[in-house]
């Protein structure tokens, strides 16, 4: 569910190099989430499990994918956490959360700050959905990091709600990934 910076770094390096490139996921990017509820707004991570993505920088075209482990979505409430597994996430049955990328809308410059759009499908829950995320990258002395934020309708996409009688819970949970470091 944040897996697309990496993407973005891809777009740098692509820009950079003018050929293509076949990277795999910084495995120190982090995937967030935040869901409102009722009284607070509940935090939490997702682990990557894996990933490789090819960027083609003269077509704009991209492929491969990037896959969080559905089963290491943390909330700090193991109760909650239970919850989110067994009722929405099923993550026994789908313990996968997987973005494949197929087109890089937008320029990276080779120093400073560029907005990209990435597009592609975003499976989760045994269901594909297209999705354009909104990507942040920033360049300094050929060095990249990338940022995106963009929200997820779990609730339309068929996931259930899981609001109680006296907790009550968004239909949309927000993401935000982020990888690479600068100098």
């Amino acid at each position: 569910m944040r897996p697309q910076l990496f993407l973005t770094a891809l777009a740098v390096c692509g820009a950079a190099c003018a050929q293509e490139i076949v990277l795999n996921p910084d495995p120190a990017t982090t995937v967030q989430f935040k869901l409102s509820a009722t009284l607070h707004t509940v935090h939490g991570s997702f682990k990557l499990k894996r990933g490789a993505v090819r960027y083609d920088p003269a077509t704009g075209k991209i492929s491969g994918e990037v896959v969080a482990d559905a089963a290491s979505g943390s909330s700090g409430d193991d109760s909650r956490d239970r919850r989110m597994h067994k009722d929405v996430l099923e993550s026994a049955k789908y313990p996968e959360i997987v973005f494949t990328p197929d087109r890089v809308d937008g320029a990276v410059a080779p120093q400073g700050v560029s907005q990209i759009q990435v597009h592609g499908v975003f499976r989760i829950h045994g269901a594909a959905h297209e999705i354009t995320l909104p990507v942040e990258v920033r360049m300094k002395d050929g060095h990249a990091s990338a940022k995106t934020n963009f929200t997820i309708p779990y609730v339309k996409w068929g996931m259930r709600n899981p609001s109680t009688l006296f907790l009550r819970v968004g239909g949309d949970v927000e993401i935000e990934a982020t990888t690479g470091a600068l100098p």
